[in-house]
Protein backbone atom coordinates (compact mmCIF):
# COMPACT_ATOMS: atom_id res chain seq x y z
CA UNK A 1 0.00 0.00 0.00
CA UNK A 2 1.71 3.63 -1.08
CA UNK A 3 0.95 6.03 1.67
CA UNK A 4 1.12 10.17 0.19
CA UNK A 5 0.10 13.24 2.56
CA UNK A 6 -1.55 16.08 2.11
CA UNK A 7 -0.53 18.94 4.64
CA UNK A 8 -0.97 22.74 4.55
CA UNK A 9 -1.67 25.33 7.14
CA UNK A 10 -5.33 25.20 8.29
CA UNK A 11 -7.71 27.30 5.98
CA UNK A 12 -5.44 25.83 2.91
CA UNK A 13 -7.89 23.78 1.54
CA UNK A 14 -6.76 20.14 2.01
CA UNK A 15 -10.39 18.48 2.34
CA UNK A 16 -11.11 20.40 -0.34
CA UNK A 17 -8.67 19.40 -2.66
CA UNK A 18 -9.04 15.80 -1.41
CA UNK A 19 -13.32 16.08 -2.23
CA UNK A 20 -11.97 16.27 -6.06
CA UNK A 21 -8.73 14.05 -6.31
CA UNK A 22 -10.28 11.10 -4.72
CA UNK A 23 -13.10 10.65 -7.62
CA UNK A 24 -10.08 11.82 -10.45
CA UNK A 25 -8.11 9.06 -8.76
CA UNK A 26 -11.20 6.46 -8.45
CA UNK A 27 -12.30 7.03 -11.85
CA UNK A 28 -8.79 6.25 -13.15
CA UNK A 29 -9.42 2.67 -11.25
CA UNK A 30 -7.37 3.49 -8.28
CA UNK A 31 -8.72 1.87 -4.54
CA UNK A 32 -8.23 5.21 -1.95
CA UNK A 33 -8.45 5.29 1.49
CA UNK A 34 -7.98 8.07 3.56
CA UNK A 35 -6.73 9.38 7.28
CA UNK A 36 -7.10 12.56 8.62
CA UNK A 37 -5.80 13.99 11.77
CA UNK A 38 -7.79 16.29 14.08
CA UNK A 39 -6.21 18.34 16.32
CA UNK A 40 -9.71 18.58 19.04
CA UNK A 41 -11.67 16.68 20.36
CA UNK A 42 -13.69 14.68 18.23
CA UNK A 43 -16.60 11.93 18.22
CA UNK A 44 -18.40 10.14 15.78
CA UNK A 45 -20.74 8.98 17.90
CA UNK A 46 -23.79 10.47 19.16
CA UNK A 47 -25.06 10.62 22.99
CA UNK A 48 -27.61 8.66 23.30
CA UNK A 49 -26.80 5.58 21.06
CA UNK A 50 -25.84 2.00 21.88
CA UNK A 51 -22.58 2.52 20.84
CA UNK A 52 -21.87 5.92 22.75
CA UNK A 53 -23.74 4.29 25.85
CA UNK A 54 -20.61 1.17 25.88
CA UNK A 55 -17.92 3.55 25.00
CA UNK A 56 -18.88 5.81 27.91
CA UNK A 57 -19.27 2.69 30.18
CA UNK A 58 -15.83 2.09 29.46
CA UNK A 59 -15.62 -0.28 26.40
CA UNK A 60 -12.04 0.26 24.99
CA UNK A 61 -13.60 -0.33 20.94
CA UNK A 62 -16.72 -0.47 20.04
CA UNK A 63 -17.90 -1.66 16.52
CA UNK A 64 -20.92 -0.36 15.03
CA UNK A 65 -21.94 -2.60 11.87
CA UNK A 66 -24.60 -2.63 8.96
CA UNK A 67 -24.88 -3.91 5.77
CA UNK A 68 -23.65 -0.62 4.40
CA UNK A 69 -20.43 -0.01 6.61
CA UNK A 70 -19.00 -0.40 10.00
CA UNK A 71 -16.64 1.82 11.70
CA UNK A 72 -14.49 1.06 14.79
CA UNK A 73 -13.73 3.19 17.94
CA UNK A 74 -10.73 2.62 19.41
CA UNK A 75 -10.70 5.12 23.01
CA UNK A 76 -7.15 6.31 23.84
CA UNK A 77 -8.60 6.73 28.10
CA UNK A 78 -4.81 7.93 29.15
CA UNK A 79 -3.13 6.24 26.28
CA UNK A 80 -0.78 8.24 24.14
CA UNK A 81 -1.86 9.29 20.40
CA UNK A 82 -0.68 6.49 17.95
CA UNK A 83 2.03 7.25 15.62
CA UNK A 84 1.30 7.56 11.67
CA UNK A 85 2.95 3.25 11.49
CA UNK A 86 0.32 2.48 14.14
CA UNK A 87 -2.50 4.04 13.03
CA UNK A 88 -1.70 2.81 9.59
CA UNK A 89 -1.67 -1.12 10.60
CA UNK A 90 -5.42 -0.53 11.44
CA UNK A 91 -6.27 0.10 7.26
CA UNK A 92 -7.56 -2.55 4.90
CA UNK A 93 -5.11 -2.94 2.01
CA UNK A 94 -5.87 -0.41 -0.71
CA UNK A 95 -3.55 1.22 -3.40
CA UNK A 96 -3.45 4.72 -1.76
CA UNK A 97 -3.91 6.00 1.28
CA UNK A 98 -3.76 9.43 1.42
CA UNK A 99 -2.90 11.14 4.94
CA UNK A 100 -4.68 14.60 5.86
CA UNK A 101 -2.77 16.49 8.18
CA UNK A 102 0.15 14.46 10.23
CA UNK A 103 2.05 17.42 8.69
CA UNK A 104 5.42 17.21 10.90
CA UNK A 105 5.41 12.94 10.10
CA UNK A 106 8.17 11.51 8.35
CA UNK A 107 6.06 9.91 5.63
CA UNK A 108 6.09 11.64 2.04
CA UNK A 109 3.77 15.01 1.66
CA UNK A 110 2.50 17.36 -1.06
CA UNK A 111 2.69 20.86 0.48
CA UNK A 112 -1.01 23.19 -0.71
CA UNK A 113 0.51 26.41 -0.04
CA UNK A 114 -1.13 29.82 -0.15
CA UNK A 115 0.88 32.72 0.21
CA UNK A 116 -2.52 34.85 1.33
CA UNK A 117 -2.69 32.70 4.11
CA UNK A 118 0.33 34.56 5.34
CA UNK A 119 2.46 31.44 6.67
CA UNK A 120 6.14 29.96 5.91
CA UNK A 121 6.36 27.33 3.26
CA UNK A 122 6.37 23.79 5.63
CA UNK A 123 8.52 22.37 2.68
CA UNK A 124 11.43 24.87 3.53
CA UNK A 125 12.46 23.03 6.34
CA UNK A 126 10.95 19.49 6.20
CA UNK A 127 12.69 17.05 3.37
CA UNK A 128 9.41 14.96 3.43
CA UNK A 129 7.61 17.32 0.78
CA UNK A 130 7.71 16.34 -2.42
CA UNK A 131 5.88 18.95 -4.61
CA UNK A 132 3.89 22.23 -3.56
CA UNK A 133 0.39 22.80 -4.98
CA UNK A 134 -0.22 26.34 -4.90
CA UNK A 135 -2.84 28.85 -6.08
CA UNK A 136 0.26 31.30 -7.20
CA UNK A 137 4.09 31.44 -7.86
CA UNK A 138 6.27 29.99 -5.38
CA UNK A 139 9.16 31.62 -4.38
CA UNK A 140 12.43 29.95 -3.22
CA UNK A 141 11.92 26.15 -3.94
CA UNK A 142 13.52 23.52 -5.73
CA UNK A 143 10.33 21.29 -5.84
CA UNK A 144 7.53 20.79 -8.52
CA UNK A 145 5.21 23.43 -7.74
CA UNK A 146 2.02 22.22 -10.06
CA UNK A 147 -1.49 24.50 -9.68
CA UNK A 148 -3.67 24.02 -6.77
CA UNK A 149 -6.56 24.10 -9.28
CA UNK A 150 -5.26 21.73 -12.04
CA UNK A 151 -6.38 17.89 -10.45
CA UNK A 152 -5.62 16.07 -13.16
CA UNK A 153 -2.24 17.05 -13.43
CA UNK A 154 -2.48 16.62 -9.47
CA UNK A 155 -3.17 12.99 -9.84
CA UNK A 156 -0.69 12.51 -12.42
CA UNK A 157 1.94 13.63 -10.01
CA UNK A 158 0.62 11.06 -7.02
CA UNK A 159 0.93 8.35 -9.92
CA UNK A 160 4.33 8.67 -10.71
CA UNK A 161 5.58 9.73 -7.26
CA UNK A 162 3.80 6.51 -6.25
CA UNK A 163 4.83 4.47 -8.89
CA UNK A 164 1.10 3.48 -9.43
CA UNK A 165 -0.69 2.66 -12.61
CA UNK A 166 -4.32 3.58 -13.72
CA UNK A 167 -5.95 0.84 -14.21
CA UNK A 168 -8.99 2.27 -16.44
Amino acid sequence: MRILGIAGWSGAGKTTLLAKLIPELTRRGLRISTMKHAHHVFDVDKPGKDSYVHREAGATEVMVSSGKRWALMHELRDDAEPDIAELVRHMSPVDLLLIEGFKQEPHDKIEIYRSANGKPLLSATDPSYVAILSDGPVADSKLPVIDLNDIPAIADFVLAHCRLQAGV
